[in-house]
């Protein structure tokens, strides 16, 4: 049983045209395929949410599915073999108010649609010295390239239009459905010429190095995209994307937790009773700090904005130095001596802070 398209964009059988179309936007913003790329369940989703916009944005077809629900497209060319091109041309309006914050999708322009290029991903690995301070990097890229010489004709099938219309005879009289070109793609024209080095869409694979700048702050997984960058398309389509994934490299001794620094400082049981001036390392390089007499283990020393800058621009991260006591495991006569002396010795126990007294304590003193 097919699902109610009123219940697949989540709106009222009163729903006024316009908020069908703000539920719609929102179902084709939520699970596009350039959002969600590979998910078979979100295309699924996508798909049928373009289904019930077809029918509940037409006033004849709401009305005629008002009436008689599914029924009512039965043998008249139902909507369940809408495919990715149907839908972006049908409804191009719909997303062209996305603003073109997709990749590789399609734009309508009438009933043909313009392609963009397919988008180009790559890894790129940054220490954590680089992401605190920002980097540019040059990186070589194979991308395809609309061939010179190649020429474009209009399509003979569809003479320039990009889609094939028919017209069919139902129970419910004549019913008009368009479908995207097969000889096109859609796009209106076919290659007319081209070099003998390119593919069948006119291109040819090239190796170009791209500059790209990488701003402070990035963080492991990030996506940065490069407008353009991307393989060309065929026609008059616009190029895709580079998309750089970023990789963090784990450092040696610093651990980063979002913009703070994490940094492990073992120090001795001399160190730790007299104090001590440690070197340790930083994303900009070595400093001294000052370990005061008496620290204990576990202590945490905070150095201001010593940590990594915000993505957003919202300031510096903190370098948090972890204070460990390194316990000996092996001990000379004398130190052993030295040791056992300190533990009999009243000064060197441990000495817990006194905690308040309670409120019970407190009336008990009162009343005392």
């Amino acid at each position: 049983m097919k699902e109610d398209f009123y219940e697949i964009l989540g709106v009222s059988k009163n729903a006024s045209a316009a908020e069908i179309k703000k539920a719609y936007r929102q179902k084709a913003l939520k699970y596009h395929p350039d959002k969600n790329p590979g998910d078979a369940e979100a295309e699924k989703m996508f798909k049928k949410a373009a289904e019930a916009y077809e029918v509940l944005s037409n006033p004849d077809k709401r009305a005629r599915y008002d009436q008689y629900g599914h029924q009512a497209f039965e043998g008249g060319g139902g909507f369940g073999g809408m495919n990715m091109d149907d839908i972006f041309s049908q409804f191009g309006d719909i997303f062209g108010a996305f603003g073109g914050g997709f990749g590789g999708g399609f734009g309508a322009q009438g009933g043909r649609r313009t392609v963009k290029g397919s988008n180009l991903r790559v890894r790129m690995q940054l220490t954590l010295e680089e992401i605190a301070v920002g980097v540019e990097k040059k990186i070589k890229v194979k991308r395809k390239k609309l061939a010179k010489g190649t020429t474009y004709k209009t399509c003979t099938t569809c003479n320039g239009s990009g889609q094939i219309t028919r017209i069919q005879n139902t129970i419910l009289g004549r019913m008009q459905t368009a479908s995207t070109c097969s000889n096109c793609g859609g796009l209106g024209k076919t290659i007319d010429s081209k070099s003998s080095n390119a593919d069948a869409d006119g291109m040819i694979t090239t190796e170009e190095t791209i500059s790209v700048k990488i701003p402070a702050g990035v963080v492991d997984g990030m996506q940065l995209k490069m407008s353009g960058k991307g393989n060309d398309a065929p026609g008059d389509g616009v190029p895709g994307d580079l998309i750089v994934l970023i990789e963090e490299i784990p450092h040696d001794t610093l651990k980063r937790e979002g913009d703070n620094l994490h940094y492990e400082l073992y120090i001795s049981f001399s160190e730790a009773a007299l104090g001590a001036s440690k070197e340790i390392d930083t994303v900009t390089g070595k400093v001294r700090i000052k370990v005061e007499p008496g620290i204990q283990s576990g202590k945490v020393l905070r150095l201001r904005n010593k940590g990594i800058p915000s993505i957003q621009g919202y300031g510096m991260g903190d370098l948090l130095v972890h204070i460990n006591v390194w316990t000996p495991q092996v001990l000379t006569k004398e130190q052993r001596e030295f040791f056992e002396k300190m533990s009999s010795d009243d000064h060197f126990q441990p000495k817990p802070e006194k905690s308040e007294k309670s409120f019970f304590e407190k009336v008990k003193d009162i009343f005392a």
